[in-house]
């Protein structure tokens, strides 16, 4: 007797399931200008490469012969992939079956993805769009059933855990609210398109519903809030943008931690020494220049990927490759505050940090550090905890670090940039101490400028005369430093130190683990 039959009832709920929310829904998705998640992943992984797991998970109903009458699938796709060759997990809610809000399968096949991700420590990219959860109408057919028992594994667990074993991409490619919010932000990498996505804890009918105002979602939670907000590292014009971004973060990072980060063959010359660099800083103290530019001159040519580069703008993290080994940059921008570390600032170089060291990619910090950022706005925003904080991780990192200090490097916060047992050089250019000369004079002299007849032609007067008595030769003579050397060195500089480190590499795998932070 044949199984015929049964296997036809499953290729009809596949070609069901391959319809989603029905040709209108579809439509509809397009209309508002966003794929459907089946869309995304074909987008996203390499050709023919998605072997989906739960295709015919839904609900269905049969006529009275049995033969299938309707067929409604979950609303959430997940399965196994492949990017640029390297196998992983994606998932994402089908926007196109009840606004992606979760229905029982669906639950499940999300709260699966982790899971999965986790078993085979494999990366993780997830799709976000939808809401968390809805209010279930009363007179239901149990579809929403009485909750979780009591003794099932808190649904975030599984969330928690993947961020420590594998890295993990996540995008929000139309609205975005509650669990999946979450979801978004428990990423190593989280993007979201310019114009058709929104990040939300609770949409504009909560907001009116608690505070009386009404809002739009893109006034709410659009990109050109969350740019700055620190909610995602990136935005892309559309969603090939987001595809081409989260294949190339992967690029950076090995497939789980226990496992190196992959090499590429550098088409860059090794030895490359930019002429530029030996005037890029200016002699003038007060004239900024451009540390982007700086970080081109060493990395190799158009590998530096910069992460959140509106949020907390005055410091400069990304990844890159080096001789085509990948690496973490941390950097200073001097045309924000200096470069002086504000608390968002701090936030963002704490979790660059923790991304390296969790994946181990040595990190290379190029140092223009001011101090912590000064004044009444900066201690409203308790500053130095989250610089504290920042300063914790760092010195909790065990990866390979390597500074250059390329013009100054003061107060509390230029620990920020060295890590232990790290190596440091620096630039002629090269100046620190306790504090800024500016600073530093303002304090010592006080009295001094104050009892002067023009106080401040006596400040200037004191700046410029300590200022010249300074040598860049001084910390390198007292070996506080490595080597003080010629910035067209840079580069090289650079990959000699990373031929040094790769037994430490070679030990660096596994899991991280850290204590409380302030």
């Amino acid at each position: 007797m044949s199984w015929q039959r049964e296997v036809e009832g499953i290729e009809r709920r596949r070609q069901h399931a391959l319809e989603q929310g029905g040709r209108e829904a579809v439509a509809r998705q397009h209309t508002q200008g966003r794929l459907t998640i089946r869309e995304r992943i074909a987008g996203l992984v390499d050709a023919e490469s998605f072997r989906e797991q739960g295709p015919i998970a839904g609900h269905s109903e049969a006529d009275e012969h049995g033969e299938l009458r309707t067929f409604t699938p979950a609303n959430y796709v997940l399965g196994f992939a492949k990017i640029g060759g390297r196998p992983c997990v994606v998932g994402g809610e089908d926007f196109t079956l009840r606004g992606g809000s979760p229905t029982p399968a669906g639950l499940r096949k999300s709260v699966l993805v982790e899971e999965l991700a986790c078993r085979y420590r494999l990366p993780l990219i997830r799709f976000l769009e939808g809401g968390g959860g809805s209010v279930p109408r009363g007179g239901g057919k149990g579809e929403h059933g009485s909750g979780e028992a009591v003794n099932a594994p808190p649904r975030f667990m599984s969330v928690m855990q993947v961020m420590g074993l594998v890295p993990v991409a996540s995008a929000a490619v139309g609205p975005v609210a509650g669990l999946p919010a979450a979801r978004l932000v428990a990423s190593h990498f989280s993007i979201m398109t310019k114009d058709t996505a929104q990040v939300m804890i609770g949409g504009p009918a909560l907001v009116e519903r608690a505070f009386g105002r009404s809002i739009s979602k893109e006034e709410l939670g659009g990109a050109q809030v969350h740019q700055h907000s620190g909610v995602v590292d990136s935005v892309a014009d559309d969603e090939t943008g987001v595809f081409a971004q989260i294949r190339r973060f992967l690029s950076y990072l090995p497939t789980n931690v226990w496992e190196a980060a992959p090499l590429v063959p550098c088409e860059d010359e090794r030895n490359r020494q930019e002429a530029e660099l030996l005037e890029i800083v200016p002699r003038n103290r007060r004239r900024v220049y451009n540390m982007r530019r700086v970080i081109e001159c060493v990395v190799d040519r158009s590998s530096f990927f910069e992460l959140a580069a509106l949020y907390g703008p005055s410091q400069i993290t990304g990844l890159a490759r080096l001789n085509g080994q990948p690496v973490g940059i941390l950097a200073n921008d001097p045309a924000w505050y200096a470069g002086a570390m504000t608390a968002d600032g701090a936030q963002k170089v704490r979790r660059l940090v923790d991304l390296c060291d969790t994946f181990h990619l040595p990190v290379v910090s190029l140092v223009d550090e001011p101090g912590f950022m000064i004044g009444p706005e900066a201690e409203q925003a308790a500053t130095i905890r989250y610089g504290a904080a920042t300063l914790f991780a760092i010195m909790q990192s065990t990866v390979p670090w390597v500074s250059v200090i390329v013009r100054k490097v003061y107060g509390v916060a230029g620990a920020a940039h060295f890590g232990p047992g790290g190596m440091v050089f620096a630039w002629p250019s090269a100046e620190s101490g306790a504090l800024p000369l500016e600073g530093g004079v303002a304090v010592a002299y006080r009295r001094e400028i104050a009892a002067a007849p023009d106080p401040e032609a006596r400040r200037r007067e004191l700046e410029e005369q300590i200022a010249s008595q300074r040598s860049p030769y001084a910390r390198a003579e007292a070996f506080g430093v490595h080597d003080l050397i010629d910035p067209r060195h840079t580069r090289p500089v650079l990959c000699d130190w990373l031929e040094w480190i790769q037994p430490q590499l070679q030990s660096h795998r596994g899991p991280r683990a850290y204590t409380i932070r302030p």
